[in-house]
Formats: C-alpha cells, structure tokens, sequence
C-alpha cells in the first residue's frame, strides 16, 4: 500500500510587521502598517499589517490613505526587505534541520513534507509544534501550523487558527472539513472564481461537493476538474524542493501619475532589457508577454500575448510589449506599470529572430 504522506504548511504571523516589533520592543501591541506614511506619500500601500491594526479593517494591498482613514492611530513603517529575507533564510534553516523536504512559497510561508523525516518522529502534529516553538525561542516570532496529508489542505489548515495555532487535519476529517469552509477561503479560488461561484449558488464547499465534475468543466474549464477533486480532499502534488521559476516581471509605482507616453515606452524599455538580462543568464525563453497599468483611480488593467515564437531578446520584448501598450492605454494617468514574461523553458535551440528590429 502506497504511504499516506504527512504534509506541514507554515504560515508565519503578520510577518513583516511582526519582525519590526520583535526588532522594536516599543511597537509591541501598537497597530503597525507595513508601508509609506500617506501623510508623506499618498502612493503608499500596504505590505501587511499587524493583528492590532487589522481589527480596524486594514489589510494588505489596500492604500496607506485607507488605511489611515481606517485606523488613525496607525505607525507606518517602510517595509525593509533585506531585513525580512535575513529573518526568512533564518525561518528555512529552523526547517532543514527537520527535513530537506522543504517547498518555499514566499519569504513568510512553506510546505515541508515530513513523511520521512530527520526527528524519525512518527507524528506530523508534534514536528509542527516543535517547528512553531523553536522558531519562537530563536527568533521570538510566531508562526501557524496546518497538518495534513496533502499541500492542499495543510494550506487551508494553517489559515484556520490564527495567530500562533495549529490545526490537524486527517483524511477522516478532511470532508467535512471542506464542506464547511466558505468558497472564497479555499486556497487558489480568487475574487472572479468565486463571485461566479456565488452567482451559481456556490457558498461553501458542501455546496461545490454537490456539482458533477463534467458540469464544473463546463463553467470552470481545466479549473473545474482540480476544484471537483480538491473539494474531495484529493491532491497528489508533491513538495517540490526545487521550484522551477514560472515567470519573470519588473513593475514601478511612479513616485506621481504619469501622462507622458515617451516616459512610459521608456519604463518598458528598462523592464525589457532587464528581464533579458535575467532570461540570458537562466537560458530560457518565454512565449508570453503581460503587461500590466494601474490608473491613478486604483484600476487595474492586465493584458496578456502569447506568440507563436520564443523570445529571449530585450529588442523582441520591447517591440511585443509595447504593441501591447499601445493596444491597451487609454491616455489616463497611470501609477503603475509593469511587464512580465511567463511560458518559460530552456533555450535548446537558437530562437527566430524579428527582422527589421
């Protein structure tokens, strides 16, 4: 019989506002918003923020403005990424010596499999806790724990108890689990999927349970046939210690809206030359091209081209960009914009090249 694999996702706490609080004792129990102060820059949004802060509403992504419209009494810290990638390689080296198992997600969250394990410690749950407690006396941060025996519900076990909990999730309670969750808490459904979803009379796990899988395909294509098992608690996607990289992308806030087109084109041309940059020193290619606006109003346009050819060459993603560009701006001020390539692969050959460019 093939061995029921035993799968832990930690989530850390509110972490970058966390690390400043651990790093100033003075912000302990204040409400700390990771991001410029809107009464210096208005541009400012929020990386994340503290439990103190979010009781007033204030999440991430959300402008800084808002946020002090929410919570007036708010600290505003720049978020300092150096420091937050010293304390995550810290947080990876706590999981290592548990097991080499390791698949990062971000700075502040991973799924290690501990099936086999350096502990030789039968039990997923103790591994979890050990975890948890030792990344809290090394580093006085504390962090969630979901244990289960698959990626999928390990992260939406991890979320349920927040902060500092730790919840065990076995394949006997997986169902049931599942069916009372709200659709718009399972992991991988975003705010589009799931308004389609709530159209459709799909509030809550037990109510997707309900639908044939040839019915999902039909409203949610190759999603449909994934949402159709994971609500069935069946995920077989392994831990992958080495991530293969899906795409690559620069993005700029403009210190103030831009209306200049040229200053526009020449932001693309810097993002082109710099992500062939890193395609030349990774040999790979893309066949897909996103570019990416945000107006001064907060909307947010996204238009993607894949092309028959592979390109690696900042002249060809330039000319492809800003065909784009010029497809999709509609001569508002823009205050943000941004260029990534995805479809990735490995240079095996020499690519075409675009004559006349």
């Amino acid at each position: 019989m093939k061995r029921q694999r035993k799968i832990i996702h930690i989530d850390m706490d509110c972490f970058f506002a966390q690390v400043e609080q651990t790093d100033h004792p003075e912000l302990k129990g204040k409400p700390v918003v990771i991001a410029s102060d809107p009464r210096v820059s208005k541009r400012g949004v929020v990386s994340t923020a503290s439990y103190e802060a979010r009781t007033f509403g204030v999440h991430s992504a959300m402008s800084s403005v808002e946020a002090l419209k929410l919570c007036p009494q708010a600290i505003f810290i720049p978020p300092r990424m150096a420091r937050y990638q010293e304390v995550s390689l810290k947080i990876r080296e706590i999981f290592s010596r548990y097991t080499d198992q390791i698949e990062p997600l971000s700075l502040d969250e991973a799924y290690l499999d501990v099936t086999e394990n350096k502990r030789n410690e039968r039990s997923a749950s103790r591994l979890a806790q050990q975890i948890q407690a030792t990344i809290y006396d090394e580093l006085q941060l504390t962090s969630s724990a979901g244990v289960s025996y698959n990626k999928f519900i390990a992260k939406l076990a991890s979320d349920y108890q927040k902060p500092a909990g730790r919840t065990v999730i076995t394949p006997e309670q997986a169902l049931a689990f599942l069916a009372q969750l709200p659709i718009d808490d399972f992991y991988g459904v975003g705010q589009v999927t799931a308004e389609k979803m709530h159209t459709l009379g799909i509030h809550t796990g037990a109510d997707l349970y309900e639908w044939r899988e040839w019915d999902l395909i039909m409203q949610f294509k190759k999603r449909g046939y994934q949402l159709y098992r994971l609500v069935r608690g069946i995920d077989d996607s392994p831990v992958r210690t080495a991530r293969e990289r899906k795409s690559l992308g620069r993005e700029t806030t403009f210190s103030a809206d831009v209306i200049d087109e040229q200053q526009l084109q020449l932001t693309l041309r810097h993002f082109a030359q710099k992500i062939a940059q890193t395609l030349t020193e990774k040999q790979l290619s893309t066949q897909t091209i996103v570019l990416k606006i945000r107006y001064s109003d907060f909307s947010t346009e996204t238009k993607r081209l894949t092309l028959p050819l592979r390109l690696s060459e900042s002249h060809e993603l330039y000319f492809y960009g800003l065909q784009i560009f010029e497809e999709m701006w509609t001569q508002q001020p823009v205050r943000l914009i941004g260029l990534t390539v995805t479809n990735l692969a490995t240079r095996h050959y020499e690519n075409l090249r675009l004559k006349g460019l």
